[in-house]
Formats: C-alpha cells, structure tokens, sequence
C-alpha cells in the first residue's frame, strides 16, 4: 500500500507543477504588452530610445515628426563652410 501512495502523491506533485506552469504561461502572454514598460533597461526592458507604442497620442506625435524630419532637405554643415571652388580646379 506504501508504494501505491507514494506514487499518486508523485503524480500529483508533477500535477500541480504543469498546472502552475501553465497558468504562468496565459497570465504572461496578456500582461507583457503592459508590464515591459515598466522594466528597466539593465533588466531587460525597453532602451531609452524606442519609439512609442502604436495606438498612443505620443506615437501619432512620433509619426509626425519623422514624416517632417524626412520631408526636410539635408544639409551638410561642413560644406557650407567651404568656399564652392576650394578643393576644385577650374576644367577649361
């Protein structure tokens, strides 16, 4: 009768551990989206740097901004300073 007990009380332990196991699974695949915000970056969590979220004012303001950042002429600073003829000959 020991053995008989000692391998239900077994089977229940690896039971309950898969049962556990897979609720961490459903409770994480729904509060991830939300709780990676809060995560520092040493731990894992977002850089500083990324952009916001679809769906939130700040990422339409986002948007925006590199749509006019991108509509915007470049210019480069350093040959601006030059004279045009400073580094080139005359072609006759």
């Amino acid at each position: 009768m020991p053995i008989r007990f000692r391998h239900l009380a077994v089977v229940s332990v690896f039971a309950l551990l898969a049962s556990g196991l897979g609720g961490c699974g459903t409770i994480n695949e729904k509060i991830a989206d939300g709780a990676g915000d809060y995560v520092p970056q040493w731990l894992g969590g977002l850089p500083a740097d990324a952009p916001p979220r679809p769906g939130t004012a700040k990422y339409e303001e986002f948007m925006k901004e590199r749509e006019r950042k991108r509509l915007e002429p470049k210019t480069d600073p350093a040959a601006a300073q030059q004279s045009p003829s400073a580094g080139l000959s005359a072609v006759h």
